[in-house]
């Protein structure tokens, strides 16, 4: 029998615009015309809240004065890999994440974006109606896209 595999702790980002728009950002390791919210693992001791903002500046340029916190999902969100991924894509072997996920607006101009980070995560980034999200996602995330909309659909 197998051993039973935990979830990374980690968070996202549905960053709006003035337009309510959401930013997504294509990764550069999937050949899917899948885009994607900022997420990522949290840091050692990192509260929820600090490692969205790190993730987010990290993956899209974007500093912590550029961005207000709307809302924060009541529970976290969680998905899980597909087999053929699991003990691939992290440090450790986890069967997916368990998300604390954040709605935040954009309080800069679209010339604050800057995806060509120290570390890059993506190659192309755009805006997009929030209930695209789910179509735009690779599949095995799409219920947590889902759930990310009905957490925070009072403000879209």
């Amino acid at each position: 029998m197998g051993e039973i595999l935990g979830y990374r702790p980690a968070v996202g980002v549905m960053l709006i615009n003035a337009e309510r728009k959401v930013w997504v950002g294509q990764r550069l390791d999937n050949a899917l015309d899948a885009w994607q919210m900022p997420q990522g693992g949290l840091d050692e001791g990192e509260t929820p809240f600090d490692g969205a903002l790190r993730e987010l500046e990290e993956e899209t340029g974007i500093r912590r004065g550029l961005v207000a916190q709307v809302a924060q999902a009541r529970e976290e969100l969680y998905y899980d890999l597909p087999p053929d991924l699991v003990g691939k894509v992290w440090k450790k072997n986890w069967r997916g994440q368990r998300q604390t996920w954040f709605l935040m607006r954009f309080l800069g101009a679209d010339s604050d974006v800057d995806i060509e980070t120290p570390e890059p995560e993506f190659r192309a980034w755009r805006w997009v109606e929030s209930a695209e999200l789910p179509h735009l996602i690779v599949p095995f995330k799409k219920k947590l896209y889902e759930d990310v909309l009905e957490a925070f659909a009072e403000w879209l």
